[in-house]
């Protein structure tokens, strides 16, 4: 199975402490690298996490408050030192442009790359990235600023060849990609074989919904359901869920509530309010309403599928 994994480098809400960053992420895609976030810290959780720092070509902003998005300018200082020469591509709310190029053009004025902007309507489900392998489409959210998430679809693969079938009929590699394709093959004798015969069913498609910041919103569950895995902020538990309605968050019960309705494959919660000295409060909150929920923690790896 091809690569898709996501790693937590900032998992905490609104303040910096000695255990949570703000939020980043790094999502890896059969090696291409998307980095949803860029938090305070981001620069050394990654390397931390030993992801290649030059290999991210896009990043994905998720609203423009600070816990989200104050380690940009920083970041893209670190690639001008390291020589990239490779355009970077950022996507976020409208204003992106108008508040992050000024900064970046003051600290970093000799970049040799160029920085793309791509300002994004967040109150619409939207295509904005393609490619032969993925989509990626936004998420309209409830915050109290524009504010939307992702969510990474892989695109239906092609058939698996049966190894036992290239050895039994003899068939050369040169013939794979067509089999693959859907194509019969014909023997030196003349027999036809059908492709039912010589391949396996592709693995089901994979996807990866990000939610953070937002008030319960049920009425994603439709673009989110069936997600193999879904990160949803949990900011508060019911004890605070007064504090949730008045600042746009959800609470942990609440994001299992989503889980179960949208019948995705693995919960994952995190952008822990700095209230909660253990998040197993949260944890259990949400086990309740979706079984299969884990914490979120810097430095974890989640694999998709796995």
């Amino acid at each position: 199975m091809e690569q898709f994994e996501v790693t937590i480098l900032g998992c905490g809400s609104a303040l910096p402490t000695s255990r949570h960053n703000g939020t980043s992420q790094i999502v890896n895609i059969r090696g291409k690298y998307f980095m949803i976030d860029c938090a305070e810290g981001t620069q050394l959780n990654l390397r931390k996490s030993h992801v290649n720092i030059t290999r991210i070509n896009t990043i994905l902003l998720s609203h423009l408050h600070g816990d989200h998005c104050l380690g940009l300018a920083g970041y893209v200082s670190t690639l001008g030192l390291l020589g990239r020469t490779a355009p970077l591509h950022i996507y976020g709310p409208k204003d992106i442009e108008s508040v992050f190029k000024p900064m970046i053009s003051y600290f970093s004025p000799h970049l040799e790359f160029e920085v793309v902007y791509h300002e994004l309507d967040t109150s619409q489900n939207t295509l904005i990235y393609e490619d032969r392998s993925l989509t990626i489409h936004t998420i309209p959210l409830t915050h109290r600023v524009p504010c939307c998430g992702y969510l990474f679809k892989e695109k239906p693969g092609l058939p698996h060849i049966r190894v036992d079938a290239l050895e039994r009929y003899g068939i050369p590699y040169s013939q794979i990609n067509n089999i693959k394709n859907g194509m019969d093959f014909t023997t030196s004798d003349g027999k036809t074989i059908s492709n039912e015969e010589l391949t396996t069913p592709p693995d089901a498609p994979r996807s990866y919904a990000f939610c953070s910041d937002t008030s319960f919103k049920p009425d994603i569950i439709p673009i989110i359901r069936e997600s193999t895995l879904l990160y949803h902020e949990a900011t508060y538990g019911e004890d605070k869920k007064d504090l949730a309605q008045k600042y746009a968050h959800s609470t942990a019960k609440e994001a299992g509530i989503i889980a179960r309705e949208a019948n995705v494959g693995k919960l994952v919660i995190g952008h822990y309010s700095q209230r909660y000295e253990d998040e197993t409060v949260l944890l259990r909150e949400s086990l309740k309403e979706f079984p299969n929920t884990e914490l979120a923690n810097e430095g974890k790896t989640f694999f998709v599928g796995q």
